[in-house]
């Protein structure tokens, strides 16, 4: 039943989920959903207006592309494992066209990669002009699981750290925007929908054991994201952290950000580069 009160987002909702100075991930309700005021059918009524705005302004941004426009966005998803990623994926940029979105889910690397910086292959997967490059997990895996599962030493983790702001400098002088999202998920939550997993054979797919496995480090996870987040969150790309018990709310709240990094950009429609009436002309004699 949907909420009495009007579900609207606040002024706000971009900064209510900001990582800034002083900020403690466990502090953060995961279940919570800040800075929206309604239910999950309020979220639905709000989601399906906002994924038209969304479709329209991405448009403009690839159509500008084709015209020299060298500004791209780059949405960076990070999260335990079923904290949503993928629905995100399918959601939210579902609604816009695919030829403007490049999406690339990060494993663990590869020989060929392992070879080179851990930065390599992320070059390799950047977006264009005119694109929304989506990324499932990232660079950020470097310090995450590199931290907690000590695939790396210590003094190399920490390095990683200002390699990876300068990075991101790098990016956003290269008319990039970075939109980085820590989708926070719950232990509870997270055993909820790896049951679910197990109790469905239209799921078993997306089980893996290794995710057990995985969640027994979870206060290893959450103590390496909560110094990722402290120590790379940026005025120019910083994170945000997004309750994502409420699939609903994670969805709807990684539109916002979206749709606010686009509405930021100011984008118009490109003039025509012809003579519009005198093509109008020649095709009505055509």
């Amino acid at each position: 039943m949907a909420s009495k009160s009007a579900p609207i987002w606040t002024d706000a909702s971009s900064d209510l989920l900001k990582v800034t100075r002083g900020f403690v991930l466990g502090t953060v309700d995961p279940g919570s959903t800040p800075g929206f005021t309604g239910d999950k059918t309020d979220a639905q009524t709000v989601g399906r207006t906002a994924a038209e705005s969304l479709a329209h302004q991405q448009e403009m941004l690839f159509a500008n592309s084709r015209e020299g426009d060298q500004r791209k966005v780059l949405l960076i998803l990070q999260g335990m494992d079923t904290s949503g990623k993928g629905g995100i994926v399918r959601h939210v940029l579902g609604a816009v066209d695919p030829q403007g979105v490049s999406h690339v889910a990060f494993k663990a690397p590869t020989a060929a990669e392992l070879r080179h910086d851990f930065l390599w292959r992320i070059r390799r997967q950047l977006p264009v002009a005119g694109m929304i490059g989506v990324f499932d997990r990232s660079h950020y895996e470097d310090v995450l699981i590199g931290r907690v599962r000590q695939l790396a030493p210590p003094e190399e983790i920490e390095k990683r750290y200002d390699l990876i702001n300068a990075f991101e400098q790098e990016l956003v002088d290269d008319d990039t925007t970075v939109i980085k999202v820590m989708l926070h998920i719950s232990a509870g939550e997270q055993k909820k929908r790896l049951l679910e997993r197990l109790d469905r054979p239209d799921k078993y797919w997306k089980f893996n054991p290794g995710d057990i496995d995985e969640r027994m480090l979870w206060p290893g996870y959450q103590a390496a994201y909560q110094t990722a987040l402290k120590r790379t969150s940026t005025a120019f790309a910083p994170w945000h952290v997004v309750p994502a018990d409420r699939k609903w709310f994670a969805r709807l709240a990684v539109q916002q950000l979206l749709l606010k990094a686009l509405d930021d950009m100011v984008l118009t429609w490109p003039p025509a580069d012809f003579d519009v009436l005198a093509e109008r002309a020649r095709l009505a004699a055509s």
